[in-house]
């Protein structure tokens, strides 16, 4: 429910219908499944590494033990910015679906208000993080489940009187469109929706029993997503036209017109925005709660290795790093308040700066994955042991970096195709590179470290 409750949000309920705008509902669906392929081998890789060193922060420590420890350093920090900037968008988007029912009161009540629940359920033990997170899962999930569900009666004709076949799915003549820049940027759309699913590797140092859980996790979750999204987008594209301008114009503050609303409007549920709007408030605070919990992880393990300072590396009575929580609750408050100061510069392009972070991570966790198998066998250590073993292995991890690599570098390329190429825009896109490179070669020329040897790897579980 952890990985459901952080990968399954907005980018599920409001943006999804961009995808098929700007794709056709086969380009969706193609690009989708292209990203899907990805996670799946990231998450395989994670689940080998979790399930036999389960650490809180574990991609810092994953890269540290088997690659660098400046990689280690850059994706840790890298991965820790993401979330802390994440927080106060989440807050700004659940003060603006708010909005729907008190549109007089200023956001920054609402924004204070849902901060200090994430805060508690996040200070009274790694449980009640649990706990939140399992609830608001649990209501995506059940949204999701029925909209499913009235939109293949709709298809077949049992809800609205006719079957609507493949006509609408078929606009224009095919199902794909946009051409190939069109499905490139809908596989960095749908990139960007699976980001969450990493959040079982760091949890799984807090699990009750990891090499039973995190292994059932990762086998589950990510069909589920997959076919939540695939599934989803199918039923949208059958009975919602491609060049439908609402598909286009769906936003977190008009709910009014998110594909999800659309068709439940069309079933005869004259109550669907209402309902809509509650839910995405549960996805925008699911994903606060996850930002708070990854981005408190993350800095504490950082501290934990000497990376961070060592106040944040203290534990209360409950389990719970409580100094990394307390400045990444400050942050997140201060972040938000520069977002409302003069246009929102600032905070665009701090939010900016992190959006090629979670591609990052992904490509960190297929990099380590693929030293640590080698390092497990040079050490003549038996792959029997493993409690799980990822599949296709070398196959899986090489197309999972490859293929976040084609991500990362295909961010803008439209940019450059064509006439005039705006080089600030350009700029905003891709600044999360240089930032990870100055931390990983700036970290790299201060402690003189190097590439870990294969047969100096540690795979010490207690270290």
């Amino acid at each position: 429910m952890i990985a459901i409750g952080g990968a399954i949000g907005t980018g599920l309920f409001v943006a999804s219908g961009s995808s098929i705008s700007t794709a056709g509902p086969g380009g969706a669906l193609l690009a989708y499944a292209i990203v899907g392929l990805m996670v799946y081998f990231v998450m395989t890789s994670l689940g080998e590494m979790a399930t036999f060193m389960p650490v809180a922060g574990s991609f810092e420590q994953y890269a540290t033990r088997f690659v660098d420890p400046a990689l280690g350093f850059a994706l840790g920090w890298n991965y820790w910015y993401t979330w802390a900037v994440t927080l106060p968008a989440e807050l700004a988007a659940g003060a603006m679906v708010m909005k729907y029912w008190f549109p007089n009161t200023p956001s920054i009540v609402w924004s204070a208000l849902f901060l200090a629940l994430l805060f508690v359920l996040n200070v009274v033990s790694v449980k009640g993080y649990g706990e939140g997170e399992y609830w608001f899962a649990g209501v995506k999930v059940i949204t999701i489940l029925v909209f499913l569900a009235v939109g293949l009666l709709m298809i077949f004709g049992i809800l609205g009187g006719h079957p609507t076949g493949f006509h609408t799915f078929n606009t224009g003549g095919s199902p794909f469109h946009g051409g190939w820049l069109g499905l490139l940027s809908t596989v960095m759309v749908a990139g960007f929706a699976f980001q969450g699913t990493e959040l079982v590797g760091l949890a799984a140092g807090e699990s009750e029993n990891p090499r039973e859980t995190v292994p059932k996790a990762i086998r589950q979750v990510f069909w589920r997503i997959l076919l939540f999204y695939v599934l989803a987008i199918f039923v949208m594209g059958m009975l919602i036209p491609y060049t439908d301008p609402n598909l286009l114009n769906a936003s977190v503050d008009n709910i009014a017109i998110s594909p999800f609303t659309l068709v439940f409007q069309r079933a005869g549920l004259a109550f669907a925005a209402a309902v809509m709007n509650a839910v995405i408030l549960t996805a925008v605070l699911s994903a606060g709660n996850s930002a708070l919990y990854a981005s408190s992880r993350m800095l504490w393990a950082l501290a934990r290795e000497g990376k961070a300072p060592r106040v944040f590396a203290r534990v209360g009575r409950r389990g719970v790093p409580m100094n990394a929580l307390y400045v990444n609750t400050v942050i997140g408050f201060v972040a938000f308040l520069s977002s409302l100061v003069g246009n929102g510069a600032v905070y665009t392009w701090m939010l900016n700066a992190a959006s090629l972070t979670g591609f990052l991570a992904w490509l960190g966790v297929a990099v380590s994955h693929y030293r640590f198998r080698k390092a497990y066998l040079a050490q003549g250590r038996d792959l029997n042991d493993l409690a799980y073993r990822a599949k296709a292995y070398p196959f899986g991890p090489i197309l999972a970096a490859v293929l976040c690599g084609v991500v990362i570098i295909g961010q803008d390329i439209s940019a450059f195709v064509g006439g005039h190429i705006d080089w600030a825009g350009v700029l905003a896109t891709y600044i999360g590179i240089p930032l990870f490179l100055v931390l990983w070669f700036g970290y790299k020329l201060i402690k003189r470290t190097k590439v870990v040897p294969l047969h100096k790897v540690d795979f010490d579980v207690r270290a």
